[in-house]
């Protein structure tokens, strides 16, 4: 088994090369949004992340599900890019090179990544005021949320930007206001 830094070793000189034909291009907003639209496919359909990094099949018949999955309407550059990877049996490593170039997408957009996992969905004004916290402790230009859903959290959310974690969760609430409780006796 690969470990993750040999992973992450392989994904970043193609995930550079990705945001560097992007950035040539000038089409780095729409390879993220591509990017975000197969991260999502890859998340939520394990038979395609098998397919994928199956050695065993063809490069022809991986291709010819990257040209599907794309549409004729795709971006050339960006199928042109993943048939690279399926030629240098990279194409493995397909979801950490798209994780990678959103990271170096968001270094370059001076955007954070605020991971926000809450009891139940946040209205649209929930999410502007969390993005303004955001911008608010960070000094970046924008801010991208990546939402998740916890039942176990009761209410209230937790936020968490690179290592800082907000946790305004009745669950963490709670977890204080019991270990209060207990050093106090």
């Amino acid at each position: 088994m690969t470990s993750k830094i040999a992973t992450a070793e392989i994904a970043a000189p193609y995930s550079q090369a990705l945001l560097s034909l992007a950035k040539a291009k000038n089409l780095t907003a729409e390879f993220g949004e591509d990017a975000r639209s197969l991260l999502s496919l890859l998340s939520e359909n394990q038979d395609l992340q098998n397919f994928i990094s199956n050695p065993f099949i063809s490069n022809e018949n991986k291709k010819a599900l990257i040209k599907q999955i794309l549409g004729e309407s795709g971006n050339a550059y960006l199928r042109n890019f993943l048939f690279l990877l399926v030629d240098k049996r990279r194409i493995a490593f397909l979801e950490k090179v798209l994780q990678q170039y959103l990271a170096l997408l968001r270094q370059l957009n001076k955007t954070v990544l605020a991971e926000v996992t809450s009891a139940v969905p946040l209205s649209e004004a929930q999410q502007q005021a969390v993005i303004q916290k955001v911008l608010a402790i960070t000094n970046a230009r924008e801010v991208e949320l990546d939402s998740k859903i916890d039942s176990d959290l009761i209410g209230g959310v937790i936020i968490k930007v690179g290592s800082q974690v907000i946790d305004a969760s009745l669950r963490g609430q709670l977890r204080r206001l019991s270990l209060h409780l207990t050093s106090n006796s």
